[in-house]
């Protein structure tokens, strides 16, 4: 799944099979929520909140509520690629 860029939007983001299973179990209203996270990504890939994963140079991860974004920006190439959608039990594993 790819999301296009807008005139807007400075990145583009790409979400991963395994995001999209993540995102595809989701009830409906956290769908929509985490969703909208990661539309803004493209804008601002390290939008207040979000943290660096430590022992990788390009990973970060963003809370939602109980959920945890998963993801890796490339400045280079202007990409943010979307890995996992998990809940925070599961996430680091």
């Amino acid at each position: 799944m790819r999301f296009s860029p807008s005139p807007l939007r400075v990145y583009e983001v790409y979400v991963e099979r395994a995001a999209q299973r993540d995102l595809r179990r989701l009830p409906p209203e956290e769908f929509q929520r985490v969703v909208a996270v990661i539309r803004a990504l493209a804008e601002n890939p390290r939008p207040p909140g979000c943290r660096k994963l430590s022992g990788s140079e390009n990973d970060w991860r963003l809370r939602i509520g109980d959920r945890r974004v998963l993801y890796e920006v490339d400045d280079s190439a202007q990409a943010v690629r979307v890995m996992r959608v998990r809940h925070r039990r599961e996430a680091y594993r």
